[in-house]
């Protein structure tokens, strides 16, 4: 049984990262529909779909256009290549990122990413991604767009290379969002200071979490958004099951109890800095 979801009424959320489009909702036979209408009863009214690829750039455009305004949830994309893809980055992939980019305003794309580096894994050769990921944050500067970071286990490569970019006046003012923070209450401090937001999802509420909820504590509450990675990460107390945009709920809870706030409270903050962090009116 899927436990039912906190909504007082008057709490609006931003899930600023959920995939979907992936076929983990097929698998669970989920439909689009039915995400969006858990979203319109869960209070969540904004949900930006990132991208890993080439295949899914083109997917989560297509998803925010065909569903935008769906049980009045705002739909948003965003497109770029996972560090695990980074392999497959051609200049045939750039040249359909560049004609996306183009056309950002009118496809609703608000970012570049997913991007980064991800050594968990090693999917894809280090060296490769990070001159993918190098790749990636000049086209976002390019088109003047936030980037959303993914970084597992490569922390150190990382911030190298976003602290070159950064003093050589190649990131923007606001670079973009630390997706599904899992590094140190350090490493956190240095990328707001470089002006990004951190985003928190379900390891936030998970028991035997004891580093992100000490970052959370630590992180300024206007460089905050919350997240549900979906359909990955669920939420306690659902841990286990596939992830909906509607568990991002559990996250603002637990966000809110960390922060000694009220839920409501924790919602408006983090809905209006994913407007401000993605320039949604």
């Amino acid at each position: 049984m899927r436990d039912p979801v906190y909504y007082s009424g008057s709490a609006s959320f931003f899930d600023t990262h959920a995939h979907i489009y992936d076929r983990k909702f097929d698998a669970n036979n989920t439909t689009t529909e039915d995400i969006l209408q858990r979203c319109k009863s869960s209070g969540v009214t904004s949900v930006l779909i990132p991208a890993d690829s080439e295949e899914t750039s083109r997917l989560a455009v297509e998803m925010a256009g065909k569903y935008d305004g769906y049980e009045g949830i705002s739909l948003y994309a965003s497109v770029g290549v996972h560090p695990h893809e980074a392999k497959t980055y051609t200049k045939e992939v750039e040249g359909y990122l560049r004609t996306s980019l183009d056309r950002h305003t009118e496809l609703k794309i608000m970012a570049v990413g997913e991007i980064g580096l991800d050594y968990y894994y090693d999917l894809s050769e280090r060296s490769v991604q990070r001159e993918v990921f190098e790749k990636q944050l000049k086209l976002a500067k390019e088109y003047d767009l936030p980037i959303i970071l993914h970084e597992r286990d490569a922390t150190g490569d990382c911030l190298d290379i976003l602290r070159r970019f950064y003093k050589e006046g190649r990131l923007r003012n606001v670079p973009g969002v630390c997706h599904c923070c899992s590094c140190s209450l350090e490493a956190s401090q240095e990328l707001v200071k470089m002006g990004f937001y951190i985003g928190f999802d379900g390891p936030l509420t998970f028991k035997n979490n004891k580093k992100t909820p000490e970052v959370a504590l630590n992180t300024p509450w206007d460089r905050i958004v919350i997240e549900t990675d979906s359909p990955y990460l669920t939420p306690e107390p659902n841990r286990g099951l596939v992830n909906e945009p509607c568990h991002v709920a559990y996250v603002c809870a637990k966000l809110a109890e960390i922060k000694g706030v009220t839920i409501d409270e924790a919602a408006q903050i983090t809905y209006d800095n994913g407007k401000k962090l993605f320039g949604v009116n």
